[in-house]
Parts: C-alpha cells; structure tokens; sequence
C-alpha cells in the first residue's frame, strides 16, 4: 500500500474545515491538487471518505472511522521523530530554524546565546536560504521555526491563525558605500547627481522595500549589479562598485572599521522588523516552551 503521510494530513485539514478550498488554503496547495491527493487516498484505501453531494461537503461513515486512525497515525509519527530528535541531540529536542541569511548570521547567534544565558538550553539546527524557501520549508514541516523579516505587502501572507508569530527585535537598512581615504563616502545620495547602484533582484522583500524609497525619493541611479543576497551587495559595496542597502545587523564590522560607511541620512534608512513564525498545528515541546518564554519577553530586543 503506497500511502503518503501529507493526504493523511490533507484528509484531516478538510474534516476540521468540511470544505475543498478552506483545507485547500490550510495546507497550502491549489484545489485541483488538493483534491487529486484526497482521491488518491481514497482509491489506496478502497473507500469512499467523503460525501461529495452534500454542501459543506461531510465525511461518509467510512470516513468517520478512518478519520481516528490517520490522527492517531500522524500523531504517533511526530512522536517517533521527536524521540529521534531526543536521542540524537543528547540534550533534548533539536529545533530545525530556517533564516534569512542576512538574520543567519548577523542575528540568530547572538539572539541564541542570549536565550541559553537565560537558562534557556536550546538545542538547534539552522537552516540558512532565502525567505521563499524558509516559508515553504516553515510549510510543510521542514523546520519547526521560522525567522525572518515582517512583511507587510507581502503578495504570499502566512495565515496568522496557523502561523502565528512574535516580535524579536527591530534594525534598519542603511544606504552603504566604501568610503575614499578621507573616510568619506564615495557617494552621495543627497548630491542631486546619479549614483551606481547595487540592487536586489525583482521579487526579494528588501528589494521590494528599497524601491519604495527609491520611488518616493525620486533618486537618480544606474543599476550595476543585481542578486537576491544582502551579503554579496555587501561584497559589491566593499569593491567600491556603488551604494546598497543592507541591514545594520549585516554590516557592523564593517562599519565599525571603516572600510564602509553610511552614504545618507535617516531619511535614507528602511526600517525593519524581526519576526519568529512557528506552525500552531506542530506540539513539540520544545518548541512550545520556547514560545512561552518568548512572550514572557526572553530573547527580545536585540537589534
């Protein structure tokens, strides 16, 4: 019998909801694939699960009984992975984060060794990508926790019902160049003069963030590099190349030494949010610990 662990978690999303598209949305599939996963879980099983006539749509008798056994199935399979988890961190359940890279490394480490000073010993494994694939990894269970920046005008929205999330801290982007041997910037963004810009690729969240600045400042400039990474338009910024915006968190050293400096005032800056995002459907006790003492106000306000 060929049977998948995610239409056992797509045939209890539609008892819980008794609609194709509401179950659909939770599980983060279009409703032609949803239900394409639900008829072939009927057809491995041999059984007709759900009365299709009836509007909401309702579980057949069948359907009722075997409902028990895919959440005792489910249930009893997060338990095995979690013991695993146990035994193979040594010191309790290993928390799986996905991050941002730019958070990966100018923020996550910090921010962990804050929780263990305050008693929290945490266990964790970082996932470091880019905010597509966190979301996705956060989805369908790659990671337990999710750290990014909040996004407002997001066009893909966590349902903050089923991925609720706590504030962690604030930073801000800042117009960054290297500077010539006076210590000054190499450019300024308050010349009126076109400037070299390095730019994020279409469809990145700072990306998205820049541009509205860009457009409401009305700042001439020529596009000479474009990626997806804070880190390699930092690079590019290094070589003296042209301006980026970056978050503070991911340029202090650099600043610190000199070697870049800020090329406009606050009014240049982007501010940003730092968010965790966990699934409210996972009951892993490590990761419900955590967010207690996350609300209780642990591990907040770094940035």
């Amino acid at each position: 019998m060929n049977l998948e662990l995610k239409w056992l978690e797509d045939f209890i999303a539609l008892a819980a909801t008794h609609s194709f598209s509401q179950a659909a949305d939770r599980r983060f599939v279009t409703q032609p694939a949803f239900s394409r996963r639900i008829r072939s879980l009927e057809q491995v099983l041999g059984l007709t699960l759900i009365d299709r006539s009836r509007t909401p749509v309702a579980l057949t008798e069948s359907g009722q009984l075997f409902l028990v056994t895919a959440r005792s199935v489910v249930e009893q399979i997060g338990e095995v992975v979690r013991h695993l988890h146990h035994l193979e961190g040594g010191q309790g359940e290993v928390l799986q984060f996905a991050a941002a890279h730019s958070l990966a490394l100018g923020f996550f480490p910090a921010w962990i060794a804050r929780l263990r000073s305050e008693g929290l010993n945490i266990a964790s494994r970082l996932i470091a990508t880019n905010v597509g694939e966190a979301v996705h990894a956060l989805r369908e269970g790659g990671c337990d926790l999710m750290m990014a920046f909040y996004d407002p005008d997001a066009a893909l929205q966590l349902d903050p019902e089923i991925f609720p999330s706590i504030h962690l801290g604030t930073t801000s982007m800042l117009p960054i160049c290297a500077a010539n041997e006076q210590g000054e910037p190499l450019f300024d963004l308050d010349s009126g003069q076109s400037v070299p810009l390095l730019a994020y690729s279409t469809g990145a969240f700072l990306g998205r963030s820049v541009n509205l600045l860009l457009r409401q400042r009305k700042l001439r400039y020529t596009t000479l590099y474009e990626t997806a990474m804070a880190d390699s338009l930092k690079s590019m910024a290094l070589q003296g190349l042209g301006i980026a915006w970056v978050p503070q968190l991911s340029v202090t050293a650099e600043l610190a030494r000199g070697e870049l400096v800020p090329c406009g005032g606050e009014q240049w800056q982007v501010p940003l949010e730092i968010r965790l995002y966990r699934c409210s459907l996972v009951r892993k006790a490590a990761v419900r610990l955590l967010w207690r003492k996350l609300e209780a106000g642990a591990g907040t306000g770094l940035a």
